[in-house]
């Protein structure tokens, strides 16, 4: 039996990943709540590390930077009045980088955030942060309904375990499902931050 295609692959419609010089990168719900708070993500660290090195990357090149905020429950899952709710701190916006507040998981949804993108005038979007099967997922399929085109960095983003009927799907598991769905029609995948930088 062949090796399956992408549902862009059998439209024609792939496309190659984006380069730091020609695309914004977003970077979503990088906040403490992922880290000490009521959903601390395994293998959070090394998604870190990853973020890092291209966040780093990008201020090199002069890549526009946007970076997502969720805006949780008040003294609840990611306060935006406590220290749960704040950017972690190696990841933290710098002065000039556009930051995007949102309540709900996609990052269009009530937000500015495709104005800001307009302004700043790429289609081609990098996008990593937390969690995959929830804020990064909705994200990447708004993406496609505004025409933008997404590069995802698969361990540049991370996830919990979740319950599945009587058992556990591990962050591993869910991760690995979630990367091949979005790669299926919504975004090129690239396995490490080293393929962009």
């Amino acid at each position: 039996m062949s090796r399956p295609q992408t549902l862009l692959q059998i439209t024609g419609r792939s496309y190659a990943p984006a380069s730091l010089q020609n695309a914004c990168l977003i970077i979503i719900d990088a906040q403490e709540e992922y880290r000490s708070g009521l959903v601390p993500l395994p293998g959070l660290d090394a998604a870190v590390g990853e973020i890092a090195s291209l966040l780093s990357a990008a201020r090199a090149a002069g890549t526009s930077i946007v970076h997502v905020k969720h805006l949780g429950v008040p003294d609840g899952f990611l306060d935006p009045r406590g220290p749960r709710g704040r950017f972690l701190p190696e990841l933290a916006p710098h002065p000039g980088e556009v930051v995007v507040e949102k309540r709900l998981p996609n990052a269009f949804s009530g937000t500015d955030l495709h104005d800001r993108l307009q302004a700043l005038g790429h289609l081609d979007l990098i996008i990593c942060g937390f969690m995959t099967h929830s804020s990064i997922s909705t994200t990447v399929r708004a993406c496609k309904d505004y025409g933008y085109r997404c590069t995802l960095v698969e361990t540049a983003c991370a996830t919990r375990d979740l319950p599945c009927g009587d058992g556990v799907i591990s962050a591993a598991d869910l991760h690995r499902a979630e990367m091949a769905a979005l790669a299926d029609n919504f975004a090129a995948v690239v396995p490490h931050a080293a393929a962009l930088i």
